[in-house]
């Protein structure tokens, strides 16, 4: 009964924690303010502007689509991007042709390869962080629909597949001409988040408002205005409009108030039910720790058997980078994450390479990947996992594929990506216990630490909410998480001290961390010492493929023209093949930002005069996610 308490809390305090990194976005951009201004006009088209204050990082292209959709417009025109940082006005320049990488201080509007309209323009961030500001503008034709007795604009101005967050979003929508009084303008907008608010404020204009705008939400707007401001326009029909709309308005308005009020009183329980289920854990978790400690105080520390400054060769010559990797950093599994998984899939290509089973070849802008040996013998399991993934990806093209369409696939299947990091995961584990270089039990003790500490961490700020739900009627009180907090903290240096003494490593496999630890720390420092222990160029070939998985491959290459001049001379793509790449492409980071992109997705509103946003009625669809990153799109509705 105990273990199935246990095992119901722990799954709804990682459940929590889950959706909590689903729901957040980006962090290489970032909206402090994103603002839309548009003009109906009396022929139906629509001129929109569009400016954004953004924080980009680590991104060169930036870009938003429209999903094809002719029954809601026939077309986008007169599209500019101007750069107006600083209060400068920067048009920057148009391109008739499509890239999938857009260069600096040029953009384009057309017809993409998905065959949407896209707007994309380069922004030439790929290495540094800066915050811009950046205007878009667009005529949209035939927005506008007509009926008998209003003209209708209904828009999505933030489509679903939106990917950054934004501190605030506002809107002005301008009519074409006065009305007598603001009665007259309907108007409803619609978020998921229920958290916006639109108006009329004048005669002739709309605005609204959202704060806190959160990834994968959309913000639609939908307006009704008398129909003799409008001329003879395409879209629309001879009936009238408003009393459906009405009907259809007031229908999610009352959903939206039902959802709000039933995620208050959910809120409420599950603040409670939390709680509770935190002090049951709390008790559970003491009582576990106690035991859990007793037991790893009578385990006698690892320490390897001789202490290296320097190691001037592999460690282990079958060892993969997966596996040395595993061992330099003490931590068996738990590699599935963008910037490990990054670095095991390159250095795995090129050890793959260095076995004569890949073939790279270079042109102007990429690099072809070729499978020479379709059925390896004696790989190592996590070469073979991700050799087997590579197979399947290019079994298509006859074993053989480009680094652009390897990146594009991994983007465009991240569940792949995610099983990938899975198996090389329990495949390098298995080997390091099946080598000796592993303890299962330590692995399992060493689990059994962390979990119990941070169950007690996060139990104590649990017992917290129960004082201030049930006893002060609040869900937060900075007063009772300050005074529990040096509990917390004196939980945590416990939990380093006893963290330090226990490793999942054997013996062996300490002593070979110690060689790994010396070899990263060699080839940091080659460069500085005596050239007469430097080792022969070729045996480079090997280093550069663990100075990959251990991030320093810049740095190595950096150190290496230093100590040879005539380096790029020297390695020509015949002899040295993927050494020449590392010096003169950006393989070593390619796959990298692939993989991290891949595993980096109202209030009622009254009768139409104004008032909180509801849930709309119209779904966008989902967009693709690329290294360069997408600002907006519009639904296919």
């Amino acid at each position: 009964m105990k273990k199935r308490i246990i095992s119901l809390l722990v799954i709804l305090v990682i459940a929590i924690s889950i959706r909590g990194k689903v729901e957040a976005s980006s962090s290489d951009l970032y909206l402090n303010h994103l603002d839309f201004e548009a003009s109906i006009n009396s022929d139906g088209s629509m001129d929109v502007t569009e400016k954004w204050n953004i924080k980009i990082n680590d991104t060169n292209t930036l870009y938003k689509t429209f999903l094809t959709d002719k029954t809601k417009y026939s077309e986008i025109a007169n599209v500019k991007v101007t750069d107006i940082t600083n209060d400068s006005s920067n048009l920057l320049n148009k391109q008739n042709q499509w890239n999938y990488h857009m260069p600096k201080g040029n953009y384009f509007g057309g017809i993409n390869e998905d065959n949407e309209f896209e707007i994309a323009w380069g922004v030439g961030l790929e290495d540094k962080a800066e915050t811009r500001v950046y205007e878009i503008s667009y005529q949209v034709k035939d927005a506008i629909a007509k009926y008998s007795d209003y003209g209708e604009l209904y828009w999505q101005f933030v489509g679903k597949d939106f990917e950054v967050d934004a501190k605030n979003i506002t809107g002005t929508i301008y009519l074409p001409s006065h009305v007598d009084t603001k009665d007259q303008i309907k108007v409803w907008g619609h978020t998921e988040d229920l958290n916006g608010e639109i108006y009329v404020t004048d005669t002739n204009k709309i605005e609204f408002n959202i704060n806190q705008f959160r990834a994968g939400r959309y913000v639609e707007v939908r307006t009704l205005f008398p129909e003799n401001m409008l001329g003879t326009i395409k879209r629309g029909e001879s009936k009238p409009r408003l009393n459906q709309v009405v009907e259809e308005e007031t229908t999610w308005a009352n959903q939206a108030n039902a959802r709000r009020k039933m995620k208050e009183t959910t809120k409420t329980i599950l603040a409670i039910v939390i709680n509770l289920g935190g002090a049951i854990l709390l008790v559970f978790s003491i009582r576990s720790s106690i035991k859990t400690i007793k037991k790893i105080k009578t385990t006698k520390k690892i320490e390897p058997s001789q202490k290296l400054t320097y190691f001037r060769e592999i460690p282990r010559k079958d060892s993969t980078p997966t596996q040395g990797l595993s061992l330099f950093t003490k931590q068996v599994g738990g590699f599935n994450n963008s910037i490990y998984l990054g670095r095991i899939f390159t250095a795995t290509l090129l050890n793959l390479s260095l076995k004569k089973i890949l073939e790279f070849t270079p042109n102007e802008k990429q690099v072809t990947i070729k499978i020479i040996e379709q059925a390896p013998q004696g790989l190592e399991g996590d070469e073979q996992v991700v050799f087997e993934y590579l197979k399947r990806v290019a079994e298509k093209t006859d074993g053989q594929i480009t680094t652009s369409e390897l990146e594009r696939y991994i983007k465009k299947s991240p569940s792949k990506i995610v099983k990938l990091g899975n198996d090389i995961d329990d495949v390098v584990e298995q080997v390091l216990y099946q080598k000796g270089l592993a303890s299962k039990e330590m692995k399992i003790k060493k689990t059994q630490l962390t979990v119990f500490v941070i169950f007690l961490g996060v139990s104590i700020f649990f017992i917290s909410g129960i004082f201030t739900v049930l006893m002060l009627g609040l869900f937060i009180n900075v007063w009772i998480l300050a005074l529990l907090m040096p509990a917390v903290i004196i939980q945590l240096i416990v939990f380093c001290i006893l963290n330090s003494k226990i490793s999942a490593l054997t013996q062996e496999g300490m002593d070979e961390h110690e060689k790994w630890k010396g070899l990263k720390k060699y080839m940091e420092d080659f460069s500085m010492l005596d050239k007469r222990e430097i080792p022969e160029v070729a045996i480079w070939e090997s280093f550069l493929v663990y100075a990959t998985v251990f991030g320093i491959a810049n740095k190595v290459l950096k150190q290496l023209k230093v100590v040879y001049p005539n380096i790029n001379e020297q390695w020509d793509c015949n002899t040295y093949g993927y050494m020449y790449l590392m010096l003169n492409t950006n393989f070593s980071r390619t796959f990298s930002s692939a993989i991290t992109s891949s595993m980096s997705t109202a209030y009622s509103s009254g009768t139409g005069g104004g008032g909180g946003f509801s849930g709309g009625g119209r779904r966008p669809d989902g967009g693709r996610r690329r290294w360069r990153r997408k600002i907006a799109s519009l639904p296919k509705t």
